[in-house]
């Protein structure tokens, strides 16, 4: 059976921001010049929690960055290495060695600041020169500069914790997003008049600031709806202080219980606050609708 000739990008992508958008670009462009499959190689937790021994809280899960890879870029093949002790001593040649017998691989695309293998041995420097042995095409991306900034994941989570959405959005390339199943709640939306479905950010991922956001939620049957979903522990309805997501959609009525939906975040409206009634956070949430309503109306919505 003839194996599949792949094109690969290589990398960690966590939040899939503009610099890896020209690196994954590149790979489909060599893909169809080489007459491959454009394929996308990662890992499945950062190597920095590993190597230096730190948590790295991560813009997007695994399974989040595979949805955006596939959703943003056409790119339906995505391989997750589990980065484990084994990989982190394997000499970089002997990676390469095994990538290339699986896989493949007539070309790799890596951004100019990807090392791998022991100790980060392997530079795209070495990289180069292994793919020239071999006869297989090599493209190290140059940083990508926007506002005269090199676009990086660490700037990113810095808005993202400040609450700068759009900023974060800009440099992503596209709306940060949260994909979960919907879990039950407190059901108090509901009886408020305001239905709101809940959702978690997976363990690991950088929570935003704390507040209240105008969103679009998309459900699994492709319909999307214009949201304000509010990030933090809910002070008013519960003294778990636990972090949830909890989005009110804009003319929806229905059951989502259950069922898979996508958050894309756009611009943060205000402090989360503890109101001294149900009623109260009842009239604020309306208000937070129509604020809602203006943003994406005056943003062409």
């Amino acid at each position: 059976m003839t194996k599949i000739k792949r094109a690969i990008a290589l990398g960690f992508f966590d939040g899939l921001h503009l610099g890896h958008a020209a690196l994954l670009n590149r790979t489909k462009e060599r893909a169809e010049q080489e007459g491959a499959t454009p394929s996308v190689m990662t890992f499945d937790v950062h190597p920095d929690t590993l190597v230096f021994g730190k948590e790295v809280p991560l813009i997007n899960s695994a399974l989040g960055r595979e949805d955006i890879i596939r959703r943003e870029f056409g790119i339906n093949n995505v391989f997750f290495l589990h980065f484990n002790q084994h990989l982190m001593r394997m000499p970089w040649r002997d990676f390469l060695d095994s990538i290339l017998a699986e896989l493949n691989i007539c070309w790799i695309v890596v951004g100019h600041d990807f090392c791998f293998g022991y100790r980060g041995e392997g530079t795209p420097e070495k990289l180069r020169d292994y793919c020239e042995e071999h006869g297989i095409g090599c493209d190290v991306i140059p940083a990508v500069k926007l506002d005269g900034r090199i676009v990086s994941s660490t700037y990113i989570r810095d808005l993202l914790l400040n609450g700068d959405m759009e900023q974060a959005n800009r440099y992503l390339g596209h709306p940060h997003t949260l994909a979960d199943t919907v879990r039950s709640g407190y059901h108090l939306g509901a009886k408020l008049g305001t239905p709101t479905i809940n959702m978690v950010f997976p363990e690991g991922v950088l929570v935003p600031k704390h507040g209240v956001y105008a969103t679009k939620v998309y459900l699994e049957d492709g319909s999307s709806y214009m949201a304000v979903t509010n990030v933090g522990v809910r002070p008013t309805v519960s003294e778990q202080n636990k972090v949830s997501v909890e989005s009110h959609l804009l003319d929806y009525s229905g059951n989502l219980y259950g069922r898979q939906a996508r958050v894309d975040f756009y611009h943060f409206l205000r402090e989360e606050v503890r109101f001294e009634s149900f009623e109260a956070l009842s009239r604020q949430i309306k208000k937070d609708a129509e604020a809602a309503r203006t943003y994406f109306a005056g943003n062409g919505e």
